[in-house]
């Protein structure tokens, strides 16, 4: 489901332009540092995922997600705020030369919630696909992808906790580290930008990359042990770091199709994936998120408030929580029932 909702709200979001500066609404450079460690750590979640029992898997998904909820909504409330002060800043000025009547169009929010300053839009709305993509970055990420690709079917023809088994899963670290440093580097010495970021885009110090690529590790485990793309967790990141909602949405959705769908690969190789049930899901899911967008992108321009990406993804969290949790406190209820076992699994003696 997640694979074909991010791969059909990429689709959408290739044609869009950032909403204050003449970019694309995918940050590309933000996506090349993050992706790679994502992508590690879905691998390392995937295992956890095999070894960890299902009690506290569904225990660290409520938690997860009711935190993460939360953050955004706090998040949200800040960006309305935000965004009310600065359209009530903009009417005032109007009024004398229209004298209050006329309503003044919204302004987005440069680089999130905590910038000050108001901006106006310097791109096109919408522009030819070819022309928006940053085809250096994207054929980076695409080459992560197809050797992590290379590596987990390679890995599927070895007996599992062979010696050739660790050596695949720690080849991962090299190709994601090399492409992360490379990003890395080249935002430290200002050669790349991140220009989601305004000014701070920038200004990059070790400490902060260091932290970043690690909170990306982590997001990737928490989607790889939870089934998910990290999504979840990358988009309150990108909030949290100044990325406007716009940005912080697709962004996180396109680093979230290459993780979800190496998650699909990788549970497909142990067996723990019905194809029939996810063909009809990723469908279902994909014309659902095309026409979400639609929808959520005319809403915002007709009340000129971005802090409703924001609310819509604190209220997905949140039902997810509900939902998935209460899915999985049935199902350790019936285990209990039944006097199952409910350990931790050893994954030397797990079959595909």
């Amino acid at each position: 489901m997640i694979m074909g909702a991010a791969g059909s709200t990429v689709y959408y979001n290739l044609k869009l332009r950032h909403p204050t500066l003449d970019t694309p609404i995918i940050d590309y450079e933000l996506a090349l540092l993050i992706q790679p460690m994502l992508m590690l750590g879905i691998s390392i979640g995937v295992i956890f995922n095999v070894v960890f029992p299902d009690w506290m898997v569904t225990i660290l998904l409520i938690v997860l997600f009711l935190g993460t909820s939360t953050k955004a909504f706090m998040k949200g409330l800040e960006s309305w705020n935000k965004e009310t002060v600065m359209k009530k800043e903009a009417a005032k000025r109007s009024q004398p030369s229209s004298g209050g009547n006329q309503e003044v169009e919204y302004k987005p929010l440069a680089t999130g919630p905590n910038n000050a300053g108001e901006v106006t839009v310097t791109a096109e709305p919408e522009v030819p696909v070819l022309q928006n993509v940053c085809w250096k970055e994207l054929g980076l990420l695409v080459f992560v992808w197809i050797a992590f690709l290379i590596l987990q079917i390679t890995k599927n023809y070895t007996a599992i906790c062979s010696i050739w088994f660790w050596v695949l899963n720690l080849l991962q670290i090299p190709v994601s580290m090399a492409v992360t440093v490379y990003e890395a580097t080249s935002l430290y010495n200002g050669k790349r930008v991140i220009a989601s970021r305004g000014h701070e885009g920038t200004n990059w110090k070790v400490h902060q990359l260091f932290i970043y690529c690690s909170l990306a590790v982590i997001a990737g485990i928490v989607g790889g042990l939870l089934g998910l793309g990290g999504g979840f967790i990358l988009g309150p990141l990108f909030l949290e770091l100044g990325i406007p909602p716009q940005v912080s949405s697709a962004t996180a959705t396109f680093a979230m199709t290459f993780s979800s769908s190496m998650s699909v690969v990788e549970y497909y190789l142990l067996n723990r994936f019905p194809v029939p049930y996810a063909l009809y899901f990723i469908t279902l899911a994909a014309v659902a998120a095309f026409v979400g967008q639609h929808v959520v992108r005319r809403l915002i321009i007709l009340m000129g408030r971005a802090s409703l990406i924001i609310f819509i993804l604190a209220f997905t969290i949140f039902i997810s929580a509900i939902s998935l949790g209460g899915v999985g406190i049935s199902n350790m209820i019936r285990k209990i029932k039944h006097h199952e076992y409910m350990g931790f699994e050893n994954l030397c003696r797990y079959q595909t």
